[in-house]
């Protein structure tokens, strides 16, 4: 594996110091994920659902409507809304009315519940999932939320503050420089490689995966 230093050197190289440690996002710690209500987490996982191959800044625009119309994204109603009331806020002009979306809201409604029945909250869950396993918790939203897969799933994480990296365009680039995936990692073997790469960076730098995740991506500079 090689050593972070060079890319993080590239990254200083191509931003500057003052301008690539002003851009350095940062994790929440496990109290503030812990204390971030229910209904906080639905919301930001219907807000990344919606944005997901849409402009973000209309889906922003449009937030107070979806916040209405899904009772402030209280995970207890939601998750009891009719079919007949999901297709009352189909029919909202004042929301997007993406149907498959909106169904995915009251399904994830339900997984947020499902989780925080069992942990005590759904930030408990977040907070108590190892640090040292984010493609594993990526790969559970998938599996057992509602369209909270690939970039989805990882943009809500970072948002509610759980420390992950991103597999943005050049993340990837990087990763396949460092020679370790040939593609995007979806496969498992791939999500592991991936893992085991950030793994050592994290042990060698001391910095948190969020923060790798942006040095790699300013390392490619400004148009990479």
């Amino acid at each position: 594996m090689n050593s972070f230093q060079r890319i993080y050197d590239r990254a200083l190289a191509s931003r500057g110091e003052a301008e690539l440690l002003a851009s350095l996002p940062e994790p929440a710690s496990a109290s503030q994920l812990r204390s971030t209500p229910n209904a906080d987490y639905l919301a930001e996982m219907t807000k990344c659902v919606f944005r997901a191959g849409f402009i973000w800044k209309i889906v922003g625009h449009k937030w107070p409507h979806f916040e209405q119309a899904f009772a402030d994204f209280n995970p207890a109603a939601v998750a009891y809304f009719s079919d007949e009331r999901l297709e009352a806020i189909s029919q909202n002009k004042a929301i997007i009315r993406h149907m498959t979306k909106i169904v995915a809201t009251r399904a994830n409604a339900a997984f947020v519940l499902d989780v925080a029945a069992s942990h005590g909250s759904f930030g408990n869950f977040i907070a108590d999932w190892p640090a040292d396993d984010v493609t594993g918790l990526l790969l559970h939203l998938k599996k057992h939320g509602s369209r909270l897969g690939g970039h989805t799933g990882q943009y809500f994480l970072r948002f509610m503050g759980k420390d992950t990296f991103i597999f943005s365009k050049d993340v990837v680039t990087v990763l396949i420089a460092e020679g370790v995936i040939d593609k995007e990692p979806t496969s498992k073997s791939g999500l592991a490689a991936v893992q085991l790469a950030f793994n050592t960076w994290q042990q060698e730098t001391q910095l948190p995966y969020c923060q790798l995740s942006r040095i790699m991506a300013a390392s490619l500079g400004p148009q990479g």
